[in-house]
């Protein structure tokens, strides 16, 4: 046995930590292999929601591929690496043991705020979703119709703004660790998996905006940021990247304790609270590296299969004797010499 026996908590009961409900404890010191090891908490509700949405998911690419149309492969392998990466931190050792140390638990903070969304987002689950439910304007189109009403909305549009998901992503980092926001929602079963969730569904929201893989309503937004076209996700990347930085140089080199939960620690594992909070720091600090380099090269291939696209529409164009820019052009000199035009 890797791991000890799930401490069984009834409600209202105190762990060593603080944690009251239903949670899996660790009691003996960390090593890769338990860390790693498969252990699902007695109320898996994280492992739950990735294999609902590998249900829906997968539902979607059958009943296109029923409708003979291909879904890329590409698009199902990234879902299925968000998918592997949320259970990573959530159905292994990680949820046990970052409990216990900050360390860990900054781990499954950074995958789940920043690795898997990213993962999720390239997936392009809305795509599927519109293409998978039925079209028209009767009773069956029903659905669909309200998912793009949905999109179009001025709450989604706010939701969506790039002012928005920039203040919502870094407040998930501000807000949490340097307020009691995170020894209150630590110290319930409940108020532990509201913040996980918190933090998937926020750096959903962020890299669905960067990324524009879906359907979303900034594509058809108008003004700055229709403007700014490529420009705006760069921006976006490099604003954050700051004050990720700066976050983790300060959890790194504080000299006192940012959060009470981690303050009692394990004695019989000779890990000071104090230094693991540096070394959680120093992971929250390198870890932006990883989803920023993912981010950028696909937005870099996106980009390239736009100009790929264009040019063939250019070409088809060309090859029917059309082309519009030349046309337009003929025009603007006649319009400047109205005197070829009345020869005519």
């Amino acid at each position: 046995m890797l791991f000890s026996a799930a401490i069984p908590m009834p409600a209202g009961g105190l762990t060593l930590t603080g944690m009251t409900g239903a949670m899996w404890m660790p009691v003996r010191p960390p090593t890769l292999e338990r860390v790693l090891a498969w252990h699902p908490q007695p109320i898996p509700v994280l492992p739950l929601l990735v294999v609902a949405l590998l249900a829906l998911y997968g539902c979607g690419v059958l009943i296109l591929f029923r409708r003979g149309i291909r879904w890329p492969l590409g698009r199902s392998l990234w879902w299925l690496a968000g998918a592997a990466t949320i259970l990573l931190v959530t159905a292994t050792g990680i949820e046990g043991y970052g409990m216990e140390l900050f360390s860990i638990h900054m781990v499954q903070h950074m995958v789940l705020n920043m690795l898997a969304p990213v993962f999720l987002v390239l997936g392009a689950p809305i795509t599927l979703l519109l293409r998978a439910l039925p079209a028209g304007s009767g009773p069956k189109g029903l659905l669909r119709r309200g998912v793009l009403w949905l999109l179009h909305t001025r709450a989604a549009a706010l939701l969506t703004h790039p002012v928005v998901t920039f203040a919502l992503f870094i407040t998930s980092l501000y807000g949490l660790y340097f307020t009691p926001a995170f020894d209150y929602l630590m110290g319930t079963w409940w108020g532990h998996n509201l913040m996980l969730v918190h933090f998937l569904l926020i750096g959903y929201l962020y890299f669905w905006g960067v990324l524009g893989v879906d359907p979303s309503p900034r594509k058809s937004a108008r003004g700055l940021r229709a403007l700014t076209g490529a420009v705006l996700p760069v921006l976006e990347l490099a604003a954050t990247a700051p004050f990720h930085a700066f976050f983790g140089i300060v959890v790194m080199m504080s000299s006192r304790l940012l959060v009470r939960f981690y303050s009692g620690g394990m004695p019989a594992w000779h890990v000071s609270p104090l230094a693991d909070q540096a070394t959680g720091g120093g992971i929250a600090w390198v870890f932006t590296e990883l989803p920023t380099l993912i981010v950028l090269g696909a937005l870099v291939f996106k980009w390239q299969k736009s100009d790929s696209r264009a040019a063939r529409a250019s070409e088809r164009r060309l090859e029917r004797g059309e082309d519009s820019e030349l046309e337009n052009y003929n025009e603007y000199l006649q319009a400047l010499n109205p005197r070829t035009g009345s020869r005519r």
